[in-house]
């Protein structure tokens, strides 16, 4: 097994394969590592495929106290990731908390970014956000709780049946049901820290407007339409980002890389190979919506 120690003394654990330029895949508060096998699968022919498992997924450690989880280390872990394997630049790929990470990684480290794709960000990125009239903070703090009061397994089978989940039910029991046992099978004290340091502390991204207009890298952003919580989001990450593009995909909801693995794949594979050809620029200023 493979680890790297981040500056702040955490075992992270990686996986790679395949040559050339290397992407980093970023994954979701309800995946781990191996949560990117179909894109790995399909991009280690032609990239160096890196995925890791955050801080609090097993195989990486699990710090029992919530001060080492944090949205400010997320980024973090991806810069020490590629440090310690000598990476200088690379493609980045999230998805959900990945994504927020991902994100993040490209406001304070451009310099080491080929490109970023944003999938799924958005829940909790607004300051309204809210379910049943609490805040996206306080759900993920009750969240926590019930981790920590009930165990993980009761709460991952209610998380893995959530209203942007059930698409990927309905679709691929059989890939639904792999990433439930995996999600109902992650650690509680990694879980439930990763809400309380992470999630809840996730930052309003429209009080970010001025450090993500600044964002001049190829960027790629990709959405479920029936994701109802990162679709606006989405939007208002392709108004910023000059560079950027803005994929939606129908009848989709959150976990997009697995529920539809060959349409993902093809549309990232796609601006790859624009960002190749110099073909992927900023926004064309005639194309610009002039507002009073």
């Amino acid at each position: 097994m493979s680890f790297i120690e981040t500056d702040d003394n955490v075992n992270i654990y990686y996986e790679t394969y395949g040559k050339g330029q290397t992407i980093i895949f970023v994954h979701e508060f309800a995946g781990d590592h191996r949560s990117w096998e179909p894109q790995i699968n399909y991009f280690s022919r032609y990239y160096n495929c890196v995925s890791y498992s955050a801080r609090g997924y097993p195989p990486s450690d699990v710090p029992k106290d919530v001060k080492y989880y944090s949205q400010d280390r997320a980024w973090k872990d991806i810069r020490d990731v590629m440090d310690k394997l000598n990476i200088d630049k690379a493609h980045v790929v999230g998805l959900s908390m990945g994504g927020f990470a991902t994100l993040h990684f490209g406001i304070n480290c451009p310099d080491r970014v080929l490109s970023l794709t944003i999938a799924g960000c958005g829940y909790g990125a607004k300051a309204d956000t809210s379910i049943n009239n609490e805040g996206f903070a306080e759900v993920s703090e009750q969240n926590a709780k019930d981790i920590l009061d009930n165990g993980i397994e009761n709460f991952g089978n209610e998380y893995g049946l959530g209203s942007s989940r059930v698409q990927f039910q309905n679709k691929d029991y059989k890939g639904w049901k792999t990433f439930n046992d995996r999600l109902i099978k992650h650690n509680q004290i990694g879980s439930a820290n990763t809400l309380l340091g992470v999630q809840s502390k996730r930052p309003n991204l429209y009080e970010l407007k001025n450090q993500i207009i600044k964002i001049k890298v190829p960027t790629l952003i990709i959405n479920g339409d029936e994701d109802d919580m990162c679709l606006e989001v989405g939007i208002f990450l392709k108004r910023q980002i000059s560079t950027s593009g803005l994929l939606i995909v129908p009848k989709t909801g959150h976990t997009i890389n697995l529920e539809e693995p060959a349409l993902f794949n093809q549309h990232i594979s796609n601006f790859f190979q624009a960002i190749e050809n110099n073909s992927w620029g900023q926004r064309d200023e005639r194309a610009e919506i002039i507002t009073n």
